[in-house]
């Protein structure tokens, strides 16, 4: 069977995709399931984070966010029978691509699909729901009358953290970067308190976070990256994000600011105004479940729910069209090069 894996190059910074002939294991393990593999998301290949790792040079498995059923389970399997519908994510290290017909996958990486969730779904959810959660639950622990800005809420993340952020009693800001952002936002439901435009550059980032909380600035911040630097000495690509600066004004006394960047620094007068809020700054990874197995059963939990979330429908997400196989890998190239908008998710 084959399945796509990523080439990195001697630098580890290039990717290139190609799919690859695997054998498939001749003895099922104790704890492990076999999967048919039914649909299979893809996010981008953290190129860098495994490369630190040291799980590359070499061909590393592409899409691992799955949904399928079980074919066979190991002799000490307990979770799972043949026959049943299952989603997860396979781990960093695992050997297998999700976009093999077969894969197998240790059964404290999976739980069971409701029927009324399609496998497409399923896949495309899954990622994100675990970001979401990890992001609103373990590093800033949201409440009912919280006030939380969702940088780029169009996006898959962003659509399933205003979601959630919704359904736990918060207002919700967002900022976008277009008008046909803007316009889906405007129809989601619960609404969005408030959608802020900056791809004109004349929308106020900081202006409207303060009028709409009375001048008391916003709870809780999760960002999509921002500038470090000033305009003239940042990449094109960032000029629509905002400025550090901007985010620690708007942040409220006792915030907290959820980033997703590795790189993030914080001068000491940057510091100094966290420190006068009270304010907090946590990394969002949501590799750290599948790379420590401390926490295995808050993991599994926040997939369950995840899934019942996405069953009572309180979870939409932002997904595109079912890709065929045969497009996988121009799929994935634009994936890794944040070309696209929605989920993309292939259909086996």
């Amino acid at each position: 069977m084959k399945g796509l894996y990523c080439q990195l190059s001697e630098h580890g910074e290039d990717a290139s995709f190609v799919f690859q002939e695997v054998v498939p294991p001749s003895v099922l393990l104790d704890h492990f399931v076999k999967v048919q593999v039914k649909a299979c998301a893809l996010s981008a290949v953290k190129t860098k984070l495994i490369t630190e790792l040291k799980l590359g040079p070499g061909l590393i498995p592409s899409g691992r966010e799955i949904a399928g059923i079980v074919l066979e389970v190991g002799q000490k399997v307990s979770f799972f029978h043949p026959d049943e519908a299952v989603v997860g994510i396979l781990p960093l290290d695992s050997e297998d691509s999700g976009l093999c017909d077969i894969v197998f996958v240790h059964e404290h990486f999976l739980v069971h699909k409701p029927e009324k969730v399609t496998w497409i779904e399923a896949a495309g959810t899954i990622r994100d729901g675990l970001c979401a959660y990890t992001a609103l639950h373990y590093l800033c622990h949201i409440t009912a009358g919280n006030t939380i800005l969702v940088m780029d809420g169009a996006s898959p993340f962003g659509t399933i953290v205003i979601q959630l952020a919704n359904h736990r009693g918060a207002k919700v800001i967002s900022t976008v970067h277009s008008s046909d952002d803007e316009q889906y936002l405007e129809g989601l439901h619960p609404t969005v308190a408030r959608v802020v435009n900056l791809s004109s550059g004349k929308a106020n980032l900081v202006e409207n976070c303060m009028e709409e909380t009375g001048g008391l600035g916003v709870d809780i911040i999760i960002d999509s990256g921002v500038r470090l630097y000033s305009g003239e000495d940042e990449s094109p690509l960032k000029q629509h994000l905002p400025h550090k600066h901007e985010i620690l004004c708007v942040l409220a006394v006792g915030g907290h600011w959820i980033t997703t960047m590795a790189n993030l620094q914080l001068d000491p007068p940057d510091s100094h105004l966290l420190y006068l809020k009270g304010g907090s700054v946590s990394f969002l990874n949501d590799e750290v479940w599948s790379l420590s197995n401390v926490q295995q059963g808050k993991y599994l939990h926040i997939l369950k729910d995840v899934m019942e979330k996405l069953s009572n429908r309180i979870f939409r997400p932002l997904l595109d069209e079912p890709i065929p196989l045969y497009e996988a890998v121009v799929s994935m190239e634009m994936v890794q090069k944040n070309h696209v908008r929605k989920k993309q998710v292939i259909q086996l």
